[in-house]
């Protein structure tokens, strides 16, 4: 079924168009990425389908039983509520058809009830309807979906009841506002970057869980192991146009590059049939002999619809790194390093020992402290332990957070005071390698945007000349271009790397060892990111084995247990109805007993009025046993 189609659809800012005649359409449970240069527009498009801002022309076609889900760059739950609370509230509805079981269950124990037949089983009919409505929402299991949920966006060292969202960082508020909106299951999710803030193991269980959504999902990203994994359609924004590309992200690079090819050599085909024909045009216009033929094909080429030439490849920073010099076959080594801030231990027994032309990759959760590692070994901070640098070492830092950076220089002046001896032109020569031309240079450091901060920081990098190259997070903020920019040009690197990512397709293809790290040193994997992973899916096998236990254990726990609250409430119906059965056998005997006394047998009247109460309290016995019954088969 169509969830989503777009015919058409223009959209400018001012004179600057954005977005021209785009066409897109979104199946149930398709699995769509939206890919393109920064800047190329979209977060604008995500943003004009969430209804979020209007468009120019077009048409965008949602059928009005769709529900939508949208999360947008860098979105925050501002709330006084707790944790538990906030979520709570996406099951108000649900909540309500609970609390309206309830009551139905309070009215059917009600006694009176239990006497009017009819009154009864219009209720039970009731009961039935909501409680399958309840079943159908997820009433027996919204609790535990929002304990996974929370569990596998890393939530559950908090405790959700007393944790009040106002106390957690922007970034765990990011992650608690993907909560709520992944627990409202809309028939359609776009999802604007998802992945800022998320760990390697956040990550992985996010992919999953989109992998298995129901719905379909929209996703722009910059994670390419992240697409990889879950879409199967990639529609790419390029010069305010899009194009749709079957198949997941590493396809659609294959696919792109083929079209492109196909392209360009139909246009080549064209060219050179134009300007074959124009020739003859022009030595045959003239001649009497051939003047017949030549007009023939000067109308054929009029009506030739020229083709344009395909941009084979968009402008992106040309990065390459060198050594100056090379290093010692040692490069870096640490023995029992620990680091601890105002008391506190940050990790401990940290060893690595690096050789020349490895690659290192370090891994581990947020708040580990891999940043931490970085500027220890580099010895920036106050560390114990030892750490020791090879012989003609000379290394290169890329800081996450540009610190390195000042402000208040424009990116001219950034580049030239760290490197005096270049000439001016050599300066601008390579801020243009990096995308900066004309009057780019004299912007202000301050005013550039995250992606133009990194490219800044690279240019510095890369005339370093360093031969150990430590990056901590490097990819943040390039689009998917310059991401290839970068790992072509440390793959060609002659020099050793140690880097900090979180960016799972970037370390595949990079790392030569991962180096995981824990608070109690570092676990060491030779090998890529997939090699890690496959090594610690046989580790961790065990492990999940019994936690799928103690998960299918809690299932049938909390199913037990609703089942045991209805048997409950089954056995006091069936204690109430019994006391009423014991109740009138009494009183029919009392009734009884009265017959046989010679007051009232020998009075007609009396007799007849006993007899006349006693076939009442029989016709009501015989409909509590009914009752009885139904009450005791269920």
């Amino acid at each position: 079924m169509m969830l989503l189609q777009i015919n058409n659809l223009s959209k400018s800012f001012g004179a600057e168009p954005i977005l021209s005649n785009i066409k897109l359409e979104v199946k149930t449970k398709e699995k769509v990425a939206i890919v393109g240069k920064n800047g190329a527009g979209k977060s604008t498009l995500l943003k004009i389908i969430a209804g979020e801002i209007p468009y120019d022309s077009g048409e965008i076609i949602i059928p009005k039983h769709v529900t939508i889900g949208y999360l947008a760059q860098q979105t925050q739950i501002q709330s006084e509520k707790t944790i538990w609370e906030e979520m709570l509230s996406v099951f108000e509805p649900v909540k309500k058809l609970e609390n309206e079981l309830r009551d139905l269950e309070r009215k059917m124990a009600d006694k009176n009830l239990l006497e009017n037949e009819t009154a009864y089983k219009k209720l039970l009919q009731e009961y039935d309807k909501l409680q399958l409505e309840f079943q159908e929402k997820g009433g027996y299991r919204y609790e535990a979906d929002i304990r996974s949920v929370l569990h596998g966006l890393k939530f559950h060292q908090f405790d959700y009841a007393t944790t009040r969202i106002s106390t957690l960082s922007g970034g765990q508020k990011t992650r608690l506002a993907l909560a709520k909106l992944l627990l409202t299951k809309p028939d359609l999710l776009i999802l604007d970057e998802p992945t800022n803030h998320l760990d390697l193991e956040t990550l992985s269980w996010l992919e999953q869980y989109l992998y298995s959504y129901e719905g379909a999902v929209i996703i722009v990203s910059h994670d390419r192991y992240f697409l990889d994994k879950i879409v199967s359609i990639v529609y790419e924004l390029s010069n305010h146009k899009i194009t749709k590309y079957h198949g997941n992200y590493s396809r659609y690079v294959v696919e792109k590059q083929k079209r492109l090819e196909a392209e360009l050599k139909e246009y080549e085909k064209q060219q050179e049939f134009i300007k074959r024909t124009e020739e003859f045009i022009q030595k045959n216009i003239a001649r009497a002999s051939t003047t017949k033929r030549a007009q023939s094909r000067k109308k054929m080429l009029e009506k030739i619809v020229p083709l344009e030439k395909p941009i084979e490849k968009e402008k992106t920073a040309a990065i390459a790194f060198h050594a100056a010099k090379k290093s010692g076959n040692i490069v870096l080594t640490a023995n029992d390093l620990s680091v601890a801030y105002n008391g506190k231990t940050i990790f401990q027994h940290v060893n690595l020992h690096v050789t020349n032309g490895e690659r290192l990759a370090i891994i581990g959760p947020n708040g580990i402290g891999k940043s931490t590692l970085l500027k220890a070994i580099t010895k920036q901070i106050p560390y114990n332990g030892t750490v020791e640098h090879g012989a003609n070492v000379t290394i290169g830092y890329y800081d996450q957070e540009q610190e390195n950076l000042t402000p208040t220089k424009t990116v001219l002046q950034e580049l030239w005071d760290e490197f005096p001896s270049m000439l001016e032109k050599d300066v601008r020569s390579v801020l243009g390698q990096f995308l900066f031309s004309g009057d780019d240079v004299f912007k202000l450091v301050s005013s550039l945007s995250g992606g133009e901060k990194s490219r800044l920081a690279l240019a510095k990098l890369m005339l370093k000349e360093a031969n150990l190259l430590i990056l901590d997070e490097p990819t943040n903020h390039l689009d998917l271009d310059s991401k290839e920019m970068l790992e072509s040009a440390l793959l060609d690197y002659s020099g050793t790397i140690i880097f900090v990512s979180h960016d799972r397709f970037f370390i595949n293809r990079l790392a030569t060892k991962v180096i995981e790290l824990s608070p109690n040193g570092t676990t060491e994997y030779l090998g890529n990111y997939d090699y890690y992973i496959e090594k610690k899916s046989l580790q961790d096998s065990t492990t999940e084995t019994t936690e799928r236990k103690k998960d299918e254990a809690n299932h049938d726990y909390l199913q037990a247990k609703e089942k045991a609250r209805l048997e409950r409430k089954l056995k006091r119906q069936l204690q109430e109805i019994e006391s009423q059965i014991e109740q009138l056998e009494n009183e029919i005997h009392a009734l009884e007993s009265q017959l046989l006394t010679p007051e009232v047998y020998e009075d007609y009247e009396k007799a007849l009025e006993i007899n006349g109460e006693i076939e009442k309290k029989k016709t009501k016995l015989e409909q509590l046993y009914e009752k009885w019954e139904q009450l005791q088969e269920s």
